[in-house]
């Protein structure tokens, strides 16, 4: 297996996404490589822009230093790319066959607290492998104690719950398994589904709970739980197959990414990556 793929924008917030990938990147016994994409910024002389990659290169090589002493298996390289940030590391973890990214977004102030960069959503829509998103101010000291998982009657919905027991093993959480219920003649289907999820959950030896819920609105149903039973974790699939997935991303999983407040593992359908494997 081949390295945990972190974006860094040198913000609080990609800090953190480093340090839950090393704890990602030792259970599955692998390295990291931190990526950090140059922009090219035209209003820059050609001075200031070396002097600016030259911070960048001390502090990528800081940031590596500095996490290395807690790795059990592999290393953490940096690299830099010029280019678009998704497009660029997409083709990292394509050629690196990695498990996952992990990136961290910029806080802000006012609407924008609310609402996550688009070059998030434009990284989970290119990803080759399940994305973790993490937004700055998110409370790191508190460990992955619960992951929600959420279940409604549709295709791909169970092929987020391998990437979830995983992620529950990494961590030793407890994982909430949340089934949602749209319509009244989907109830059987539904309890159907939840009793394969617990069933699976059971044979891996994973502690959960079972909860549901009707809803009209997914995306605010989904993290009013979350914020109900203070979860860490919300794991969604982007509900596109994978060639609409790289035109579009699906309005409840774009809306997960730029909203949620709490980290968001993104699987796309029939594309769980080696981290379930």
């Amino acid at each position: 297996m081949k390295s945990v793929i972190v974006g860094t924008d040198f913000s609080n917030g990609s800090y953190v996404a480093l340090d839950i990938a090393v704890d990602i990147a030792n259970k599955l016994q692998t390295g990291i490589k931190l990526m950090w994409v140059k922009k090219n910024k035209r209003l820059l002389s050609s001075e200031q822009s070396d002097l600016n990659e030259k911070l960048a290169v001390d502090k990528l090589e800081q940031l590596c230093a500095q996490r290395q002493e807690r790795m059990l298996h592999g290393k953490i390289e940096w690299m830099e790319k010029n280019g678009k940030v998704a497009s660029a590391l997409a083709e990292e973890a394509r050629s690196e066959e990695a498990p996952m990214i992990v990136i961290g977004t910029n806080g802000a102030s006012g609407f924008e607290k609310y609402w996550m960069g688009s070059t998030a959503v434009r990284i989970v829509q290119e990803a080759p492998c399940p994305t973790l998103t993490i937004r700055e101010g998110f409370n790191f000291h508190k460990a992955l104690e619960h992951i929600v998982v959420p279940i409604r009657v549709n295709a791909n919905s169970r092929q987020k719950v391998p990437p979830s027991a995983q992620m529950a093993k990494i961590f030793g959480s407890t994982v909430h398994i949340l089934g949602l219920l749209e319509t009244a003649q989907d109830a059987l289907t539904l309890r159907t589904y939840l009793k394969q999820v617990e069933e699976y959950f059971a044979k891996e030896e994973i502690s959960y709970t079972v909860c549901g819920r009707r809803y009209e609105n997914y995306t605010q149903t989904v993290l009013d739980y979350c914020a109900s039973i203070n979860a860490d974790l919300v794991v969604i699939n982007t509900e596109q197959d994978r060639l609409m997935a790289r035109m579009f991303l699906g309005t409840n999983a774009q809306q997960m990414v730029h909203k949620s407040q709490i980290p968001v593992l993104c699987i796309h359908p029939e594309d769980i990556g080696d981290i379930a494997r």
